[in-house]
């Protein structure tokens, strides 16, 4: 009896494969010292008051018990609207837009519905690490495609010849975490040729869709010829309402994958916090175009800021067309690792940053941090300050 009980009274096979995230490490390790934590996407800027004061009114109302499985109608309305001003899309609020808990839970929700154990999918190298441990956590293989360094462009043949019988899709970042690449319509148009031509689900993680840079235009794969009813275009508000810890987001799909995918949502999650769907549509209604506008530009002087100093550091930094993050060159911090060199730069400035490898596959991204940029002024100039006396 106690054999038996030790071969049962065991981990998955899953499980030792999928360890805690680095970002998560980081952060702790970043905290126990009381640094700057550059390591986590937590966006920790002020709430729009809009979005403030109706979740207060929202919980104060008795906003506070379940919503329907897709969310609350005038969320799913006010989403259609922000997709046909935006994006470009046109979504049926009542049967082709899901509102979930966050991005991620868009995203396993997605992969659930649509995926089986031992299919492939297709990911971007370097890759934002929940992605990839999604389809890790469900036996689905992630088949990674390297982007060029630094410059991050795609290679088509390369990417064509990762396409196997078992590949059933690819997940798409524009703009990407963690470097910033944001996909050019060209770039999109022969991703939906591969797409279409081998019958491939699209995934889109589109979270950082207003953190653009330079003039650089988003565009959502959906709205490509050939590609709505293959595409899950995913989104949320944690970003562009720094509301990270609230855990609304959605995505919109053909009415044939939504109701499987909802239902998956119900399963795992239940629904999205309901008073937080209340406030997401207030900032949806409230905010004009000036408010998004306004995220590019104070966070691109954020990114100029943070890359000047990293370049002072002696970390040259590829230079992010959007999203908040930036991978830098650590060539010159003492360690092997790239998970080594993060906890060297920490103990000597006390910046947090997180190990490129987290981003890669086995062996790549060891001399790569990534940083991040979406901070209070104060606490970025701490940051930045710290980072330049590297370079002395």
């Amino acid at each position: 009896m106690p054999a038996a009980t030790e071969r049962n009274l065991r981990l998955s096979e899953t499980a030792p494969h999928i360890i805690q995230s680095e970002i998560r490490s980081m952060t702790v390790e970043c905290d126990a010292i009381g640094g700057v934590n550059l390591a986590q996407g937590v966006c920790d800027t002020p709430l729009p008051a809009p979005v403030l004061e109706a979740a207060i009114r929202a919980i104060q109302d008795g906003y506070n018990i379940y919503t329907r499985l897709d969310g609350i109608a005038v969320l799913r309305q006010a989403i259609a609207e922000k997709f046909e001003h935006y994006n470009g899309l046109i979504a049926n609020p009542d049967t082709e837009i899901l509102v979930t808990s966050g991005a991620t839970g868009a995203m396993s929700s997605a992969c659930l519905a649509l995926f089986d154990p031992g299919d492939q999918v297709i990911l971007f190298e370097p890759f934002y690490g929940y992605h990839h441990s999604t389809l890790l956590s469900m036996r689905v293989e992630p088949v990674l495609v390297p982007l060029a360094d630094a410059t991050w462009e795609i290679d088509f043949d390369r990417l064509r010849a990762s396409i196997t019988p078992r590949t059933r899709g690819l997940v798409i970042n524009t703009p990407g975490n963690p470097c910033g690449k944001v996909l050019t319509r060209a770039e999109l148009e022969e991703i939906a040729a591969l797409a279409i031509e081998h019958d491939l689900f699209v995934i889109t993680d589109e979270i950082y869709e207003y953190f653009l840079y330079q003039g650089h235009p988003h565009v959502s794969p959906a709205t490509i010829p050939g590609m709505a009813e293959r595409t899950i275009t995913i989104s949320g508000f944690s970003k562009t309402f720094s509301m990270t810890g609230w855990r609304v987001g959605y995505l919109t799909a053909s009415s044939k994958w939504i109701p499987a995918i909802g239902y998956f949502h119900d399963l795992g999650y239940v629904c999205s916090p309901s008073p937080f769907q209340h406030a997401a549509a207030a900032g949806l209604r409230a905010l004009p175009d000036s408010f998004y506008h306004g995220l590019a530009t104070e966070y691109q002087q954020k990114r100029d800021q943070l890359c000047d100093a990293l370049t002072a550091a002696g970390l040259l930094p590829a230079v992010p067309a959007g999203a908040y993050y930036v991978l830098a060159d650590a060539s010159k911090i003492d360690g092997e690792t790239a998970s080594i060199k993060a906890r060297t730069l920490l103990r000597a400035t006390g910046v947090g940053a997180v190990a490129g490898s987290a981003f890669y596959g086995p062996g790549r991204g060891e001399n790569v941090l990534r940083f991040c940029f979406a901070k209070q002024p104060a606490e970025l100039d701490r940051a930045s300050t710290a980072l330049r006396l590297l370079g002395v």
